[in-house]
């Protein structure tokens, strides 16, 4: 009898182990592998460079891929020659005068701390010594700004956790087009696209991606569906969930527009080893030359 439990335990414990993926540094071999797999042209050609700004400071949960992330998009802006990327940190990156210097911003996994859930009160807080009610006035105009800036026409591009970045405020949940609720734990799971013909999606060529990741789950704007979805996981194929769900299936990519701008989000991914999937370097590209405009494609909303 307790062999029978102690084979159960290491039957049971070895398929939630194998569900989790390790961290790893960065290295030249890996980042030699990311260069190799990349796409060698954008799928738009001859437009101009763009500038983009990645803001890659979290103060809340600290993803380890926000390195690999970083490096990632720098080598998909120099092998395809179609953008120039900045790698920032500081809270005046959202100054007016230096977002116009931008054709996009990319939240690469800067998750604030909880329960504010404001990233821009938190790098104040944490690199000022105002008091809390500048630093409460002042984070506000740092949201505005960002929210201005899109409205006028630049883009926003978030990666998988930066969705938390002002999770609290309905206005900033509209123009993103959710705010994160939960997550059940780590799992393998088969990201889907919905309309395989979409353009957004064309690098997954109808297989979608099957890889290690947070299963996320969204609330506020989410379900006003005011955004055209571009991937989902299937509610029912996944383990561990908190919360009992009347939808058959969770969204997990989307497009939308914010006045004149143009938003894009990804919940893939939470490791860095999905970046071995040569699909969805190409998907991230493809994101990235939407927010800037020069990759058109249908991006009107679902509606409830």
């Amino acid at each position: 009898m307790k062999k029978n439990i102690t084979a159960l335990f290491l039957l049971v414990t070895g398929f939630i182990f194998a569900q989790q993926t390790e961290d790893f540094k960065i290295t030249d071999e890996w980042l030699a592998k990311i260069e190799r797999m990349a796409p060698s042209e954008p799928t738009v050609k001859n437009v101009s460079k763009k500038k983009i700004l990645v803001f890659s400071k979290a103060t809340g949960f600290d993803h380890w891929t926000i390195p690999h992330n970083a490096e990632m998009l720098k080598i998909l802006g120099t092998k395809t020659d179609a953008f120039e990327v900045h790698i920032a940190y500081d809270v005046e990156s959202f100054d007016k005068k230096n977002l116009k210097k931008y054709d996009a911003v990319v939240f690469n996994n800067c998750n604030p701390s909880g329960p504010k859930r404001d990233l821009f009160w938190d790098l104040l807080q944490q690199n000022s010594n105002l008091p809390d009610q500048e630093i409460t006035a002042l984070s506000k105009q740092y949201e505005t700004n960002l929210m201005n800036y899109v409205a006028k026409g630049g883009g926003l591009m978030i990666l998988h956790g930066a969705i938390t970045v002002q999770n609290n405020s309905k206005e900033f949940s509209q123009m993103t087009g959710g705010s994160f609720d939960y997550h059940p734990r780590q799992q393998e799971m088969h990201v889907k696209e919905v309309d395989p013909k979409h353009p957004l999606v064309q690098a997954f060529k109808g297989n979608g991606l099957t890889h290690v990741d947070e299963p996320y789950f969204f609330n506020n704007a989410y379900f006003d569906y005011n955004f055209r979805p571009l991937l989902y996981i299937e509610i029912d194929k996944l383990e561990g969930m908190k919360k009992e769900v009347d939808e058959k299936v969770n969204y997990v990519s989307w497009i939308k527009r914010h006045g004149k701008g143009r938003v894009f989000y990804s919940s893939p991914s939470h490791n860095a080893q999905s970046l071995d999937h040569p699909e969805l370097l190409q998907f991230f590209l493809d994101g990235l030359q939407y927010v800037v405009g020069d990759l058109k494609c249908d991006d009107s909303p679902i509606g409830k």
